[in-house]
């Protein structure tokens, strides 16, 4: 239980029994495999760190990537607690967001969660704001509309999607699905444009309200099961 809550190895876990930090229910633990509800224990008398999982909203700022490899940068994760980097299982990102895109991105331990919120038949809205390097013509709205946008190397069609032009170079699309570069692909090949800057604002029904760049907000992990 400690080591996959982040807290420690499963050797050092024997160690930290021995030397009286582990209660449960208030009492020394006597042994590291014991069997305890999370509830009751408690490491140097403090309660054990959300044991039944982590559902966060982070604004992600630009120049992370959402990758545990290190390889390909540095990644969003290195953002949290050094605790939850080390959870088990792992701390993961509900979809990604590239390295030159911002905004909205939930991270969870919860696979299923992850799974259910990525899964095409569930529809879930993402809503994201893009600047291009050229005017964008006014005929897009009814492409995107259509369903009939098909991408390089694509075999399906992009699902209807809703555009809204804010400025000549300015737009804001809803997807309810993820494609890999999506918005930028589809960009391209609806009009030659080239997105600039690209931002998340929204997905299902969370917004950053006023969170920074770098910040995250808790959320209950019932959230999308309301």
């Amino acid at each position: 239980m400690l080591a996959s809550l982040g807290y420690c190895s499963r050797r050092e876990a024997r160690d930290w029994v021995r030397a009286g930090r582990v209660t449960i229910s208030g009492v020394p633990a006597q042994d590291s495999a014991q069997k305890a509800l999370p509830a009751a224990v408690r490491v140097d008398g403090e309660p054990l760190d959300h044991p039944a999982g982590l559902l966060l909203l982070l604004h992600k700022p630009l120049g992370l990537v959402c990758s545990h490899d290190g390889r390909e940068g540095p990644g969003v994760y290195s953002l949290l607690p050094d605790r939850w980097q080390r959870r088990n299982p792992i701390v993961t990102s509900v979809g990604r967001l590239d390295k030159e895109t911002s905004g909205l991105l939930l991270l969870t331990d919860q696979s299923p969660l992850v799974h259910r919120l990525t899964s095409p038949k569930h529809k879930v809205p993402k809503v994201y704001r893009a600047t291009v390097d050229r005017a964008l013509p006014g005929e897009l709205v009814a492409l995107f509309a259509s369903g009939t946008l098909l991408l390089d190397g694509e075999r399906e069609p992009c699902a209807p999607a809703e555009l809204r032009i804010l400025a000549p170079r300015e737009a804001q699309l809803t997807l309810t699905e993820g494609k890999y570069h999506q918005v930028r692909r589809m960009f391209a090949a609806a009009c030659g444009a080239t997105v600039l800057s690209l931002h998340r604002e929204r997905l299902g029904d969370l917004t950053l309200g006023g969170l920074a760049p770098g910040k995250w907000r808790e959320l209950p992990l019932d959230y999308f099961g309301r």
